[in-house]
């Protein structure tokens, strides 16, 4: 999944970003409002951990505009300003949750975790379809109890579908969301991954959709 981290800080950008791509995350890093606003609002982010004291343009402000142009992404408001007043009003402003500085890494990537299954649908951290089970908490894929040995690639792509089983996901989509924009890769790069993953997890779990891309049914037939 590919996040948006804006942080003005860069000790603190380089830390979150770190822990975020440890954790399978494909992780783009602004530290300027306005720039983080025109990414937000042109990009598809699966989320963003938004800091507020920003340059440019207050984070609060850049949130207020994303939820007015009818950008949904889920937003992890990550702030020096913890009164109780201030969260409420981050919460009001459309994040989804709101973490003060200074924070524990285990706390921020739980939370997101959250925010994210929420915005997919799910309460629960694992995920079942069939024999198979995602638990986005151990980042482990299982096949009749038995776990999967799978790649951070396989595991991102395979997450990625079960998350959003359902739905047909493009191409374009999973690309944007497996590989960051400096990783090279070949053009049918997607469709490799997608047969590799398939092989591991059964072949009738992830259906092609000729044209259109990639779809993990609510439940197998």
């Amino acid at each position: 999944m590919r996040l948006l981290l804006v942080e003005d800080d860069r000790r603190i950008a380089i830390d979150v970003r770190q822990a975020l791509e440890a954790a399978g995350y494909i992780v783009d890093v602004v530290g300027d409002g306005e720039k983080a606003w025109f990414l937000g609002d042109t990009e598809d982010y699966g989320a963003v951990v938004l800091d507020l004291g920003l340059p440019g343009m207050d984070g609060l402000a850049v949130l207020k505009r994303w939820r007015a142009n009818g950008r949904e992404m889920p937003v992890l408001i990550v702030s020096a300003r913890g009164s109780w007043i201030e969260r409420v009003d981050g919460i009001d402003a459309g994040a989804d949750d709101y973490l003060p500085k200074p924070f524990r890494i285990e706390e921020l990537l739980a939370r997101l975790r959250s925010i994210v299954r929420r915005s997919s649908g799910h309460a629960s951290s694992q995920v079942s379809v069939g024999d198979i089970t995602l638990d986005i908490r151990q980042m482990k894929v299982f096949r009749r109890g038995v776990p999967v040995t799978l790649s951070p690639l396989e595991f991102r792509l395979a997450s990625y579908l079960l998350l959003r089983r359902g739905r047909v996901v493009s191409q374009q989509e999973l690309s944007e969301n497996l590989y960051g924009q400096d990783d090279a890769h070949e053009s049918n790069a997607v469709e490799v991954l997608v047969g590799r993953v398939r092989k591991k997890l059964g072949n009738g779990l992830i259906e092609t959709r000729r044209g259109f891309g990639y779809l993990v049914p609510e439940t197998e037939e």
